[in-house]
């Protein structure tokens, strides 16, 4: 990732690229001009309103391209813009208080020691797969808690996830999870609208139910469908590429578990150096935008390059490329700017907060059991993470 943000730096501030199924978009190179346009009235996610490739129809006639409807097409607080965002934040925010987030402390605290419990049963000298037995499971459960699912929809949820992250699914195998998921979620709210509890679930139907500027149905469903997506894959590889980072970097891990730098600041760092959205698909042009030395047209793509900037050394320093968990922790963009600045992004810090400390307080000889440079990324140009990061929990056997 550091050639390949140089190399786009090189060719200005904001460059035409391609993503996969042949869609042209503008990405930033700078934290700055990223930023700017983060917060730019100008600057939409509705696609029916405002991105050219959905209104002609190109979309929907390109199956190649069809990983940009599964971000693009849903109608919820992803893809509003104006009066309409403003009125899904209003209607979606009380489920995400300060007071939700730490209620949901203890089932952090219960699961995160569940999760190293098994872990402890490994036996010394095995491998195993860090993101399938610990960074995957303790968001999924978190989230699942959170949603009020049972046991038999947790799977389909999970597979859900699993699928719109990864870009490069076959486009019938998406569209298809995505349908079968709306379904389940569909379901989940009729159960819930009977039996109403304290889950998040519960508290979206009763603003849909009772609030005069009212969910839609179709935007109930597809807020739980976001909240999903952006409240569990995001975490997952915030805890996974924070403890790949510490482990193969012992000076900064130790520095950590010494007490000489907090464990928020790994997590602010790896926000910064390795965040767990890279690129994310997409904002469009409400009309003519110069900025960066181009002109970005009306209808015309802007990708959100978090990984790119992340590594920007105008904004962070010469030493943006490195690691470094004694930087003062910076303002970096990985929860987004602005009106879509992610809700979710405390429960996210809480789950992290309490999970790398628990995992190498437990563990305190793990040891990565290959180079970091042999993990095979997660198959996704948006989602940054590893496939699954080999480590080893004990001591050698």
């Amino acid at each position: 990732m550091p050639a390949e943000a140089a190399h786009l730096r090189e060719l200005g501030d904001l460059v035409l690229v391609e993503l996969p199924g042949g869609i042209r978009a503008w990405a930033p190179t700078r934290h700055r001009l990223l930023k700017s346009l983060l917060s730019d009235d100008r600057v939409s996610k509705d696609p029916r309103q405002h991105w050219e490739l959905w209104r002609s129809g190109w979309l929907a006639s390109h199956p190649e391209a069809h990983w940009a409807y599964n971000w693009t097409g849903v109608q919820n607080m992803f893809t509003a813009y104006g009066p309409d965002l403003g009125r899904l934040r209003k209607l979606v925010s009380p489920a995400f208080t300060a007071r939700r987030t730490a209620a949901m402390q203890p089932a952090i605290d219960k699961l995160t020691g569940d999760l190293l419990d098994a872990l402890s049963l490994v036996p010394p000298g095995e491998p195993v797969d860090l993101r399938a037995r610990f960074a995957h499971p303790l968001p999924m459960g978190v989230i699942c808690d959170l949603f009020g699912l049972q046991e038999a929809e947790r799977t389909e949820v999970s597979r859900f996830i699993e699928v719109i992250m990864d870009t490069t699914t076959a486009p019938e195998q998406a569209g298809t999870v995505l349908a079968r998921t709306q379904t389940a979620l569909a379901g989940l709210v009729a159960r819930k609208r009977e039996t109403p509890g304290e889950d998040l679930t519960s508290t979206l139907i009763a603003a849909r139910d009772t609030d005069d500027d009212r969910l839609s149905e179709q935007e109930l469903v597809d807020t739980l469908v976001l909240i999903l997506g952006a409240g569990h894959e995001t975490t997952v590889n915030l805890i996974g590429n924070a403890a790949v980072a510490l482990l193969d970097h012992p000076d900064q891990l130790a520095k950590v578990t010494s007490g000489e730098v907090p464990w928020s600041n790994v997590v602010e760092e790896t926000l910064r150096w390795a965040p767990s959205i890279t690129h994310l698909p997409l904002r469009f042009a409400v009309s003519d935008i110069d900025a960066g030395g181009a002109t970005v047209k009306a209808g015309e793509a802007i990708l959100g390059t978090f990984g790119a900037v992340g590594w920007d050394p105008e904004f962070h320093g010469d030493s943006a490329h490195l690691f470094d968990v004694t930087r003062t922790p910076s303002k970096h963009l990985a929860f987004g700017h602005g009106v879509h600045h992610c809700l979710g992004a405390p429960l996210a810090r809480a789950e992290a907060v309490t999970a790398l400390p628990a995992l190498f307080q437990r563990f305190p000889e793990m040891r990565l059991a290959g180079p970091v440079a042999e993990m095979a990324p997660f198959p996704s140009f948006v989602s940054h993470g590893h496939r699954a990061p080999m480590v080893h929990p004990g001591p050698a056997a």
